[in-house]
């Protein structure tokens, strides 16, 4: 039985790879931004643990964590929570900017910093749910792209520094999901939102699973997941 920590459990991808973990048994600590959500959470995935830390505010992370308990040791770190604003380089505010880059690059480089040790100590897997935006960029994209792009850096970077560790590596590339988030962008796209023409949640879950059930002498470093329709 493995332990697991999780942001973004709250909808979407981190909703479902949440269930399928708690399904065969795991031990989940799951990150919540607030007390309020941390309590939706322990009551939709009953057995889960629940820890409050808000990815928006990095530099307040350590201080939160500090004042909680936190497992011994990690199997895995699995950074799912994201954010997404759209909007032309000419328009958009350093707020715009600063969000998105503290919940999708910093808070993650944060959090993972300060759990280092029980991943060490497991020999544990940190897994990065990217996006098609963190290889390419597009018109409108800017902010997000950006912060995805940055987040393969720290993946990158991460990989080679942890091995002597014993410290597996994965960045996962979703393309577009049928999620809340994907039903927004739609929306600031100003086109209609059909979640059958996309991949499912259940299916990227599966994906990131594959990856971190994989026997100790192999390890999916980059992993790209297409619609199949």
């Amino acid at each position: 039985m493995a332990t697991h920590l999780i942001t973004g459990a709250g909808s979407g991808i981190g909703a479902a790879v949440t269930a399928q973990l708690l399904d065969r048994g795991d031990t989940l600590w799951l990150l919540a931004r607030n007390a309020g959500r941390a309590k939706e959470l322990a009551e939709r995935f009953p057995g889960a643990r629940t820890i409050v830390g808000d990815l928006a505010e990095p530099g307040r992370l350590s201080w939160a964590l500090g004042h909680q308990s936190l497992p011994q040791e990690l199997d895995s770190l699995m950074h799912i929570a994201g954010i997404v604003e759209l909007g032309g380089v000419g328009e958009l505010t350093p707020k715009v900017w600063t969000d998105q880059l503290a919940v999708n690059l910093v808070g993650p480089a944060e959090l993972t910093r300060l759990v280092l040790p029980q991943l060490r100590l497991a020999r544990g897997h940190v897994v990065f749910v990217n996006s098609g935006a963190g290889l390419s960029a597009h018109a409108q994209w800017a902010p997000y792209a950006a912060s995805k792009h940055g987040l393969k850096a720290l993946a990158d970077s991460l990989r080679w520094e942890e091995k002597p560790h014993g410290i597996r590596v994965t960045s996962v590339y979703p393309g577009r999901t049928a999620t809340p988030m994907q039903e927004k962008v739609h929306r600031q796209e100003g086109g209609d939102y059909d979640p059958a023409r996309w991949i499912a949640a259940e299916s990227v879950a599966r994906t990131i699973l594959l990856a971190v059930d994989l026997p100790r002498d192999a390890e999916v470093q980059d992993l790209t997941v297409r619609p199949g329709r």
